[in-house]
């Protein structure tokens, strides 16, 4: 009965794992869709699943080495479970609501559980008898507490304003301290005795002397760490993660060894030993990576590099590899664990080679359809364990049934037990399998994108090719290739070291069709452009960045002369202006049956004084005017973005989260803040805080800041920021105008940035959407009053709103009211608002009668463009 109480046990606490684990996959597939994507992730699986598989199994280990039950027993372990699962949930739930609040208690819960389980681990080795491997209990010990200082600098990290510079200190702490003192210190103590019983080793008398040794490497080099952080001394980093490094070659010393003993291959063996070798890379990379950086911001941005091996190449292959192993032992039963262990082991080989190899090929620099399709190779591979986990245990427990009882057998681990020779299996045909999966992953997407790969797929040059190479470095400087200019011998084949040394995301691009693909700050690559016959122009193709300047000639000497030069083409990618949308445009025509407007309806400040906003920003293909569709980067979404309301004194936390695939920015004018940190352009996959006071009342503008500017903005990214004047009068109905342009590119393409220079716009607009006003009217009565809030977002054309067959009896611009209830005589009156681009103001009227009232820009032609809407006026 006990051994059936302990397996079902097992079972029950694994299904919190298991959960945690379908947490973290739905994770990854909707991440494209939640905010803190990358936040969410990690922590899922860090501190959701790895966690929760440290303090069961941690527990069972103590329980062997101890040969004694913890205090509390099982109900002791179910509770500190329990506190921090649910203090994890809290903790998930905190971050996708930006309830600090909730942060706060599900920080605590899990500080609190983690406290609990290194005090149980203390009291179980005090009582327990002298062993040789008891000792290592003290590992689990001490990564409990790691945890504790890791949960604290998080939440302490998240009081600070996003351009607080010890932001950045503490962010390297919280990770070094989580990932090498909770996860990595706890696998340290484990696998000393672990790695040896998964291979079915026999261990010599030397094994694991060394473990004090190990224990202590890891505490020193974390402190080093932590100190390093303190104390703003970034190069202690490195010196603390090789400390930590000596800990981990002592293990793998071992651990090697002990490899030339194994009796078997299994699954467990394979995926440990993987684990193992990328968490020796990851904490290489910490050294020489991150702790050379030249600042805390840049030890930041390298750490980013870390994910991919350390979770998926560490933490979820460690995990699965151990729970290969022990699932199939709490089954009990030769025949039942012979069963299990059967269904874990299916293609053992294979799922190895195929995570590790696509793994290591994804660091590699290859295009991003590569590492998308070699992402999904893993993550289906990865998918495939929950489903022979689950194949495992049911076939275990029916086994078992079948299976007479031993007179007496508690499942556990068996140190140093040898068993009989294993038949040997020939595994060339797994290998292969899986290398030809990566290496069609690779073909696939180099197929779908070669110039991505640097593949030229034009007819061969008819020049005589000389044999000779030309090698030439370009870099970034601001909106400028350096060198502009590349002269190449005809008949030489060119290629061009490209190191993006800007602040932002580039590619080179070629006439022949040749590119680098794009490149965030800091990274490198290698063009093959080809045989060079003639002259030919190269540009940045990322949107805007052509038309800054970002060009350059590469020169045939000697060879012929191409025709045109800088400009020679139209746009960013070289279309002809017959392609753009604008010869789609037909201002008489209406939206389509079921289109819905922008709602311009604005609700009052609500009271709130302190207001967290998170603004996604994303790549969306709509319509700005009946049957014309571009690609606009948006905020949270829309264009305009939300537009945020308040008063004077209210505190603005914002959150940007880039979800777009080039580097975008945020600029609140509503907000007197350094621009240094929060302004910041931040790259796909990155965020940052943005927080500000309100201390001037109007309507404000916020819009992206990269350069360049005027393509970012007039590609969607803009919203408005109201702060009410004190004393505002209460009005029937308020409602947002944010007046912009849109100057087309093809249809479904983004904007065409050499437009924007020349201040032509194809499109004027109110809250993106040509005329969408006139043909779905804003509704009010006679009678009532209305305020009508205005902003000109630009980038380039002023606006003169007006309402035709009203008169403003009050009007507020830039700050202050030029006009309050018909000023000093009560009978004055204004007819435009007028404003340059970024300036805003309000204007209030009542309709005395009903009809149809047009507002407009009254610069007219820009009103024949789209700038245009109904207010319809009923009794």
């Amino acid at each position: 009965m006990r051994t059936l109480e302990r397996r079902t046990w097992y079972i029950i606490t694994n299904s919190v794992l298991g959960a945690w684990m379908l947490a973290a996959i739905a994770a990854v597939i909707a991440h494209r869709f939640i905010p803190h994507s990358t936040w969410l992730m990690v922590h899922i699986t860090m501190l959701g699943a790895v966690s929760t598989a440290i303090i069961i199994w941690s527990q069972h280990f103590a329980d062997t080495l101890t040969r004694r039950q913890a205090p509390a027993g099982r109900l002791g372990l179910g509770i500190r479970l329990g506190l921090h699962t649910v203090g994890a949930i809290i903790v998930v739930a905190g971050m996708l609501a930006d309830a600090m609040p909730l942060l706060l208690v599900g920080a605590s819960l899990v500080a609190v559980a983690a406290v609990a389980h290194s005090v149980t681990m203390v009291l179980q080795l005090r009582g327990a008898l002298t062993s040789r491997f008891g000792p290592l209990v003290r590992f689990y010990a001490v990564s409990a507490l790691w945890l504790v200082v890791g949960v604290s600098l998080g939440f302490w990290m998240s009081q600070l304003p996003a351009d607080d510079p010890v932001r950045s200190r503490l962010f390297v702490a919280h990770v070094a301290v989580n990932l090498l003192g909770w996860v990595g210190t706890t696998v340290l103590g484990t696998v000393i005795l672990f790695w040896p019983t998964v291979l079915h080793a026999r261990m010599r008398a030397t094994d694991g002397g060394r473990q004090g040794g190990v224990l202590a490497a890891s505490v020193i080099g974390i402190a080093i760490v932590l100190a390093a952080a303190m104390a703003d001394a970034l190069p202690l980093v490195a010196v603390g993660a090789a400390v930590w490094l000596v800990g981990l070659g002592i293990v793998l010393f071992e651990g090697i060894r002990q490899v030339k003993d194994a009796s078997g291959l299994s699954y467990a063996g394979l995926s440990i030993g993987a684990a193992l070798c990328w968490l020796a890379v990851s904490v290489g990379f910490l050294a020489a990576g991150v702790g050379t950086a030249p600042t805390w911001a840049v030890a930041v941005e390298r750490l980013a590099w870390i994910v991919q091996p350390f979770i998926a190449g560490f933490a979820v292959q460690i995990v699965l590899g151990a729970l290969s192993y022990l699932l199939p032992v709490i089954m009990g039963r030769p025949n039942a664990r012979k069963a299990a262990e059967a269904e874990l082991d299916r293609g053992s080989v294979f799922r190895a080679v195929t995570i590790n190899a696509g793994i290591a090929v994804y660091l590699l620099d290859v295009p991003s359809v590569v590492k998308v399709l070699l992402s999904l190779v893993v993550f289906g591979v990865f998918i495939a364990f929950l489903v022979l986990a689950v194949r495992a245990v049911m076939r275990g427990l029916r086994e078992r049934k079948a299976e007479p009882a031993p007179a007496t057998h508690t499942p556990g681990l068996r140190i140093g037990a040898k068993p009989a020779p294993q038949p040997k299996r020939r595994f060339s045909g797994q290998v292969v399998t899986a290398a030809s999966i990566v290496l069609l992953a690779v073909a696939g997407g180099i197929a779908v994108d070669p110039a991505a790969a640097g593949i030229n797929t034009l007819a061969a040059s008819e020049v005589e090719a000389t044999g000779e190479t030309t090698t030439i470095e370009v870099t970034v400087d601001g909106m400028r290739f350096v060198p502009d200019r590349l002269e190449v011998p005809a008949g030489n084949s060119l290629v061009v070291e490209f190191r993006n040394t800007g602040t932002d995301v580039h590619d080179m691009t070629f006439a022949n069709g040749v590119t680098s693909g794009r490149l965030s700050p800091g990274e490198s690559t290698t063009i093959d452009v080809g045989v060079i016959s003639s002259d030919m122009e190269s540009w940045c193709s990322v949107t805007g960045h052509r038309a800054m300047g970002m060009v350059a000639d590469v020169v045939a000497i000697g060879g012929e002369t191409a025709e045109g030069g800088h400009g020679s083409h139209h746009g960013d990618g070289g279309e002809d202006a017959a392609d753009s949308a604008a010869s789609d445009l037909d201002f008489s025509a209406t939206p389509e049956p079921g289109f819905e407007p922008y709602d311009a309806a604005l609700e009052p400040a609500d009271g709130t004084t302190v207001h967290t906003v998170t603004l996604p920003v994303t790549d969306e293909t709509v319509d700005v005017a009946p049957g014309v569709s571009q690609e606009l980067w948006t905020f949270d979404g829309t264009a305009p973005g939300p537009t945020l309301r308040g008063k004077v004194g209210d505190v603005f936390e914002v959150t940007l989260v880039n979800n777009g695939t080039m580097g975008h920015s945020i600029d609140f004018h509503a907000g007197v803040v350094s621009p240094d940190e929060p302004m910041r352009t931040i790259m796909p996959g990155e965020s940052l805080e943005y927080r500000f006071t309100a201390t001037r009342a109007g309507i404000w503008m916020y819009h992206c800041s990269t350069m360049p500017m005027s393509s970012h903005i007039a590609n969607g990214m803009f919203g408005a920021v109201i702060i009410d004047p004190p004393e505002l009068a209460p009005v029937d109905h308020e409602f947002v105008m944010v007046q912009s342009e849109f100057y087309l590119g093809p249809q479904g393409d983004a904007v065409d940035a050499e437009k924007v220079a020349t201040q032509m716009p194809d499109i004027v607009a109110f809250n993106g959407y040509a005329n969408q006003y006139r043909d779905v009217p804003l509704e009010v009565k006679a009678g009532e009053s209305v305020r009508f809030w205005v902003l000109d977002a630009g980038p380039n054309v002023a606006s003169s709103f007006h309402v035709v067959g009203g008169q403003f009896h009050t009007v507020w611009k830039e700050g202050d009211y030029t006009l309050k209830d018909g000023g000093s005589t009560g009978v004055g009156g204004s007819q435009a608002l007028d404003l340059a681009p970024a300036q805003g103001g309000f204007v209030e009227l009542t309709f005395p009668e009903a009809g149809n009232y047009t507002f407009v820009s009254h610069i007219m032609s820009d009103a024949e463009k789209g700038a245009t809407g109904i207010v319809h006026v009923t009794d």
